[in-house]
């Protein structure tokens, strides 16, 4: 008979509460079980000491006389100081597909293609930026010069003409 320490499920729809029982392998998830050892009430903040309640000596116990614990009873242990656990890592879970993988790298060649042209517009635009400042700048120097050659001849006395003899 193989006994496992699990959760069994408690508690009103969308309203769970966990009672953590040794049970005997076979039978179903809410029904008979051998001993309570503890509760999980998911719905508490994960500080509160009232989320999980364990009785350390009877889960010590049984996993001394060969009982298994699920994955997140063993949690449970882990956190109790009771059972220490490995944690385990599934690298290839969060790696995406190949297509998500080609999808990737067209929207890294589009973004890199983006910032590229963007890069060339605002070089462009601070070389018309400059052209403009220079052209603003010779500009506000032109008038003045021509302003000062429009003035030379009105200062001058007229030259007078002279007389043509006929």
């Amino acid at each position: 008979m193989s006994v496992s320490i699990r959760l069994a499920r408690g508690g009103m729809k969308k309203r769970p509460y966990y009672r953590i029982v040794v049970a005997d392998g076979r039978s179903t998830r809410d029904g008979k079980f051998i001993e309570k050892i503890g509760t999980y009430n998911p719905l508490l903040p994960k500080d509160s000491a009232q989320r999980v309640t364990l009785d350390t000596e009877r889960a010590a116990h049984w996993l001394s006389v060969g009982a298994q614990p699920t994955d997140r009873v063993a949690r449970f242990l882990d956190a109790a100081g009771v059972r220490t656990r490995a944690p385990r890592v599934n690298l290839k879970k969060g790696e995406p597909g190949e297509k998500a993988k080609e999808r990737a790298e067209l929207a890294a060649q589009k973004v890199a293609e983006a910032e590229a042209a963007a890069a060339e517009a605002a070089a462009k635009a601070e070389e018309e930026a400059e052209l403009a400042r220079l052209a603003a700048e010779e500009a506000a120097a032109a008038p003045a010069e021509e302003a000062a050659a429009a003035e030379a001849p009105a200062i001058e006395a007229p030259a007078e003409e002279a007389p043509t003899e006929a």
